[in-house]
């Protein structure tokens, strides 16, 4: 059996949600936060290399924000657009995870855990990343 970690990112115009699996492919945790500046293409890979470096991922899962009709639009060929970057510049394949409601589910989560509306923005994008990676983990699991 091989042990392989993979990292999941909620990826927005402003920030990146960061999270990580453990070794077997079970569970997904947060890590961080990594802000990012889409408009000047600056995509947050100086932070990224490093946490490659550190959990050295066999594979990149995004968020892929679809409408709810199924269509995609101009935030899913951005997510697109971010993963092609991902792939050219660390050489890790990149498989997308329908992310839609998400967000929603991460607002639930935080409202559920007491936590004030004005920490919600610090972890939402992290919590986001889990539920996207956990999704994917969950659906490609033995």
């Amino acid at each position: 059996m091989s042990f392989q970690r993979l990292i999941g990112l909620d990826v927005g115009s402003v920030t990146v949600g960061v999270a990580v699996s453990d070794l077997l492919g079970y569970t997904a945790q947060p890590v961080e936060t990594i802000r990012i500046n889409e408009a000047s293409q600056d995509y947050g890979f100086e932070r990224l290399t490093e946490l490659v470096a550190e959990y050295q991922p066999a594979r990149f899962v995004l968020g892929l924000p679809k409408h709810m009709n199924n269509d995609e639009g101009v935030r899913a060929k951005a997510s697109r657009h971010y993963g092609d970057l991902l792939e050219k510049r660390f050489g890790i394949p990149v498989s997308y995870q329908d992310e839609r409601l998400t967000s929603a589910q991460a607002e639930k989560v935080l409202i559920a855990g007491h936590t004030r509306r004005e920490n919600r923005k610090k972890y939402i994008d992290k919590l986001a990343a889990v539920l996207i990676l956990q999704n994917y983990l969950d659906s490609h699991s033995l």
